[in-house]
């Protein structure tokens, strides 16, 4: 095992314990409410996150979604494209994650979460320089798509966290 590896897995995981953490055992006011009428909610927080890292990771390890190979576009039910992953949705379209449950975000979260371990598990440091998007100037490594995920992952987590806690105070 790879100190890297080790690293990414470590990083991933801590995004997966501040989901669930956050999530677990909110109600549907709760993962809906905002704290003004045009902010995200802890389940579109949740939601967009998790398929960013499912869209991200699937794509660098060449394998289907989660989100369309287990089921989960069809369990969510939402009017989106099912590769719409939640970026430049209007106050509207961040509404309907209001009937999201808590059982579907931590579950599509953490069937995400065991895909990305399972990949992290097969890649070595010589993996990490990978170019794996040319569309950017210099192009993108593994390495920094990786970091890119776990950068956004754990901003969203740390505002869904932040909105929790606002709304249980009022």
């Amino acid at each position: 095992m790879t100190a890297s590896r080790e690293l990414l897995i470590d990083a991933f995981g801590r995004i997966a314990g501040l989901v669930r953490s956050t999530v677990r055992g909110l109600d549907a006011d709760m993962l809906g409410g905002r704290v003004d009428p045009d902010a995200n909610s802890i389940a579109w927080l949740v939601w967009h996150l998790t398929r960013i890292q499912d869209d991200h990771v699937a794509d660098v390890a060449g394998r289907p979604q989660a989100w369309t190979e287990e089921g989960w576009a069809e369990r969510f039910g939402l009017p989106f494209d099912v590769s719409d992953t939640g970026y430049g949705h209007s106050s509207d379209d961040v509404a309907e994650l209001a009937r999201a449950s808590a059982t579907d975000l931590i579950g599509y979260h953490e069937a995400v979460h065991r895909r990305t371990e399972e990949f992290l598990r097969t890649i070595g440091d010589d993996d990490l320089g990978r170019v794996v998007d040319t569309n950017w100037d210099p192009p993108v490594t593994l390495a920094v798509r990786l970091v890119s995920v776990i950068s956004d992952d754990l901003q969203h987590a740390g505002q869904a966290a932040y909105v929790k806690g606002v709304l249980e105070r009022r």
